[in-house]
This record gives C-alpha cells, structure tokens and sequence, in this order.
C-alpha cells in the first residue's frame, strides 16, 4: 500500500492524515513525510487483551520494523498501529474499560453511527408484534462459518416459537426459511430492525455489537476469531451480554442464552447504560473535532517554526 499512499499524500497535500489501524502504510508514510496523523480503530481489541504475550509481541515488533525498513520509513520509531498525536477508537468506557489503560491520545469518542441505505423488500410484515424479536448474525466477514452454528439457533427459536422469533442473516443458505418463528434471508436492513428487535445473538463483532447496544439490545455473543473474543468479554463484562462457546453452541445453550438476556431485566438496563454512553460520546462529530484541534495545533507549530 506505502507507494499508493504516498503518491496521495503528495498529490494532496494534507494537513493530517488519518489512517485506519489495520492500515499501517498511512502511520508509517506519514512518518516518512513529516505529516502528523491520527489513528481510527474501530475496535478497542488491540489496545487491551491482543498485546498477547511477550513473544507475540517481539515478532510483531519485528514485522513492524521490517515494514520500515521496506517501505522506507527507517527512521521512524513510532508505531503505525498507532498514532502518538491523537487515536480515535469507537466505543466509551462503559464497554472498553478505564479510558487511561489506553494511553494519554486516545480519545474514546463512541461508535459512528448514521443512517445508511437500506435494502427494500423486507418482509415486515412477517414480523408478529406479539412476541419478542431476535436478529440472528454473524457479520459481512464470519458469515461462511455458520453451517453449523446457524441450523443451531434456529432450532433454538423453533423451541420457542411460541414466545419467540427471530430473523437469521444467513447468505449462504444454512437455515430453511419454514416461518414457524424463522425469518431467514441473505441480508437484512439491520439498522431499521434493530428498532424492532429485543435482543441480538451474534459473533462478537465490533460493529454489531456497537449497533444492538445503541438501541439498548442484550446480546448472546459466540466469538469466532480476531477481536471477536476480546469484544465478547467486554459485552460480559459491562453485564449486557452473555457469552457461549461458537464451536460447542447447541441450541440448548444457545436458547438458555436467549432465555436469561430476554427474561432477566439487569441484562437490557445494562445494555441501555451503554447505549445512552455511546450517545453522549459524539461518534463521528466528536472525531471530527479532535482531528479539527489536530490541524489546528499543527498549523500553530508550523507558523511558529515560520
């Protein structure tokens, strides 16, 4: 990615460059060029549990300084997962944990959240005001790995059915759509039936996770790989969720999830705490603010250095 980046960068000439923290060309080219930058991370995973032990974390190092050395950043000696000027990270401490475990620029400013298109033709009318609704979901990224973990819910909910329904995201076809309180389909507009729903079984990833409890949603989380695992562990933490095993889900457990998230209250009030902190937070204008105070301190030293 480093020459790409660097041909935008020159091309565009920027005050501050922010890059993601997955993409470690935008850290180390703006290293190279002399430009400050931010950090967005969507996920607070790799500031907490994924320091991983300490041989982890030397091969990182490792890949990191052999990164520099490639894209010709040599002299840099920050870290290109993140910024040492400001790091942006989409969640509050209701969820994360203590904002000083992360390190003086970090700015928690809680998930960026807006309306998005929706995909028409959903079947609303399919959903039974009656009875409690659940989005079933394992993401745009985890979706191949529910063979065995999607047919499981299902049979949850069909236990249930009578007190119970849910809608199951399901692009690869794992569930048969028999309406006895199954709704399944390839996608789903999720922000719109998230106001429809009462609690969300998912995989732990950041963004649904973020998004059921910004409408104050319990959530059942079987975490399958990468921060998943990490993001889980918050949700049990922060009392507004409960975690199972992905690989050893059976619908038994999977329905005494649902059962204990639906059916004891300290579960949904925990989920709202959250909800209401990510609110206060200010999602994408509070990020836009402090990338605002960002140039603007630079702009303050260049005219100084001037």
């Amino acid at each position: 990615m480093a020459p790409g980046v660097r041909a935008a960068v020159r091309e565009f000439r920027p005050d501050v460059l922010v890059a993601d923290q997955q993409a470690l060309a935008g850290g180390l080219v703006a290293d190279q060029l002399g430009i400050p930058w931010a950090t967005s991370a969507t996920t607070s995973a790799e500031f907490t549990a994924l320091t991983g032990t300490p041989q982890l974390r030397a091969w990182t190092d490792e890949q990191i300084q052999s990164l520099r050395k490639r894209t010709g950043a040599r002299g840099s000696r920050s870290d290109p997962r993140r910024s040492d000027r400001l790091v942006l990270v989409f969640t509050t401490e209701a969820l994360a944990g203590p904002a000083r475990h992360f390190g003086p620029q970090v700015r928690l400013v809680g998930p960026s959240i807006a309306p998005r298109p929706s995909p028409g033709g959903f079947p609303w009318h399919r959903l039974d005001d009656a009875r409690p609704t659940v989005l079933i979901t394992l993401g745009t990224v985890s979706g191949d790995a529910g063979a065995h973990f999607l047919p499981a819910c299902a049979a949850a909910v069909r236990d249930r059915s009578d007190a119970l329904q849910a809608v199951i995201v399901d692009p690869s076809g794992a569930v048969r759509d028999t309406g006895d309180g199954i709704l399944a389909l390839p996608r789903v507009p999720q922000l719109a039936l998230l106001e429809r729903c009462s609690a969300v079984l998912c995989h732990g990833g950041h963004n649904t996770v973020c998004e059921a409890l910004w409408h104050g949603l319990p959530l059942v989380v079987a975490p399958i790989r990468y921060d998943q695992p990490v993001v889980a562990s918050q949700v049990a933490r922060a009392g507004a969720g409960l975690r199972v095993r992905f690989r050893h889900a059976t619908a038994d457990r999977i329905g005494a999830g649902l059962d204990t998230v639906l059916g004891e209250p300290q579960y949904r009030a925990a989920a709202r705490r959250v909800g209401e902190s990510f609110r206060a937070a200010g999602g994408a204008a509070a990020a836009a603010t402090h990338l605002e105070h960002l140039a603007a301190r630079t702009a303050v030293v260049r005219a100084r250095a001037l």
